[in-house]
């Protein structure tokens, strides 16, 4: 029996949703246009996601804002910093090129979102152009921008993102050391890590 409340083709959603407006039809490009140059050359912050055989991957890259370069109107490059080791996103994209990223920029509500192809490039002398305290990335992502568009900021406002960490509204979310103690059953030591992580992170940065 077919359930009526479960949309299983594009036309239902369609239907649903209505007519895409001009504006979100004409804001996508396939190119880093100088408007969307700026909000990349100003987000700190954003997403990286990949898809390959074991599944997907949503990533957070971070770095003073700029860090992603815009090489030229369709190449962006991303350096891949010091992290985990899990590198799911390169083991994705060793296998599936296909990525897109999600800029955000502290303060305000529209994102930027990029879809594309990436490359995991290591020539020394790209990896010098990004480095930081002197130490270079292990990589770069090359990124080859197919897709180009702001996302309106519907759900930044609605989140109240920018604002809610001001509320005093983190106490209640568990440290990464509670969580690591929680899920292994305290065979790792919580406080422990929570008080020797933030020297950790500080030498750990780059």
């Amino acid at each position: 029996m077919t359930d009526p409340h479960s949309l299983t083709t594009v036309e239902q959603l369609e239907a649903l949703y209505g007519e895409v407006g001009e504006a979100s039809r004409r804001k996508e490009v396939d190119h880093v246009h100088p408007a969307y140059r700026a909000m990349i050359e100003a987000s700190p912050f954003c997403v990286l996601a990949t898809s390959g055989p074991d599944g997907l991957d949503a990533s957070p890259r971070g770095d003073p804002a700029g860090f992603v370069v815009v090489e030229d109107e369709k190449t962006l490059l991303l350096p891949d910093r010091r992290g985990n080791n899990r590198i799911d996103s390169l083991r994705n994209l060793v296998a599936d090129p296909r990525m897109a990223l999600l800029f955000l920029i502290p303060g305000k509500g529209e994102t930027l979102r990029v879809n594309g192809r990436a490359t995991i490039r290591t020539e020394p002398a790209l990896l010098e152009r990004f480095a930081m305290e002197g130490k270079p990335p292990r990589s770069v992502l090359v990124v080859h921008v197919e897709t180009v568009y702001f996302q309106c900021a519907r759900a930044i406002q609605r989140s109240r993102l920018w604002t809610s960490a001001a509320e005093g509204k983190l106490a209640a979310v568990p440290s990464a050391g509670a969580v690591l103690s929680a899920l292994t059953d305290a065979a790792i030591d919580g406080e422990k890590y929570d008080r020797e992580l933030p020297a950790r992170q500080r030498s750990t940065l780059y």
